[in-house]
Formats: C-alpha cells, structure tokens, sequence
C-alpha cells in the first residue's frame, strides 16, 4: 500500500507540473484582465453617455429685442443688414422699418444686393423687394415686417419676436 502522502507529492505521467500550472494560472489571469478591462471601458462609455442624456441642452440665442443703433447712422434710402441679429433696418421715404432677413423658404440668410434694388436668397433663389414683398423664386411668404420703436435713449430698438400683420414706419 502506498501512502496517500506520496501520491500527492509524486506526479505522475498525466499530472501537470508547477510549472505548467503557472502558464495556465496566468493565461487565466491574463484573459480576466481583459475581460475586466473591457467591462470597465464599456461602463464608463455607458457612464459618459448617460451624463450627456441628462444634462440639459440649452440653446443660447440673442435677445429678441435688439438695440440697432441711433437713427443718424442710417442714411436716407438705404437698407443696412444686421447678420448677428438676422434683420434689415431699412431708412425709407416714409420712415424707419425692419424686415427679418431669414428666407421664409429654407431659413437661408438672405443679402442685399443695391445694384439690382433686391433682397436675394443665395440658397435656392428666392428675391424681394425692399418691402419683402417675394417677387421671384419658391419662397412661400413674404420677408416679415418687425416693430421698431425709438428708445428713451434715442436709439431704433427692433423686437423680432412680434412680426407685424401691417406695415409700421417710425418717423424720427
């Protein structure tokens, strides 16, 4: 009879060795390590997303209510475009007023072009009259009309966020 002792501490012909143990102990490591490595990246990529899911996304845009300047800067008949803003200050014969200056088309920025006396759409080709009234192209409406108003401080103010059903011209 042999001594279970030495049965433990004698390998035999199919036992595996220390040595071959470690190979195995640390390719079993190895591939843990990568599996946690992995779950770790895909937990923060879920953590980052998650973050920019809820947290708000506030659109910041300018004021509805823009200060153009003081009516001097203006000369007769002419039409001045505020890009920033998205409007056209215009110093007609009957006074001051505003026109938005996005095409009721597609929302392009519209641009004035004083040797053809327009308000071209570079986008799709859309034109109007210093009155924004359309006269040739797809846009379906005409440039909307703003009020404009002279300030206690003596400066045009334009609220584009009231367009006007009928034209309003401020005299200075």
């Amino acid at each position: 009879m042999t001594d279970v002792n030495t049965l433990v501490q004698e390998p035999s012909s199919g036992a595996t060795t220390k040595d071959e143990n470690c190979k195995d102990c640390s390719r079993r490591e190895f591939f843990a390590k990568v599996g946690m490595g992995s779950l770790i990246v895909a937990a923060a990529g879920t953590g980052l997303f998650s973050y920019e899911y809820f947290s708000p996304n506030v659109l910041f845009e300018s004021a509805p209510i823009i200060k153009a300047g003081k009516p001097d800067q203006f000369p007769a008949n002419t039409v001045t475009l505020d890009a920033q803003s998205g409007i056209y200050l215009i110093n007609g014969a009957k006074g001051f007023y505003a026109l938005g200056a996005i095409c009721t088309h597609l929302g392009c920025l519209t641009a004035w072009k004083p040797e053809l006396d327009l308000i071209a759409c570079p986008c799709h080709g859309s034109r109007f009259n210093r009155d924004g009234i359309k006269v040739a192209g797809p846009a379906p409406q005409p440039l909307p009309w703003l009020k404009v108003w002279l300030a206690e401080d003596g400066n045009l103010m334009v609220d584009r966020s009231s367009p006007l059903k009928e034209p309003e011209y401020v005299k200075v």
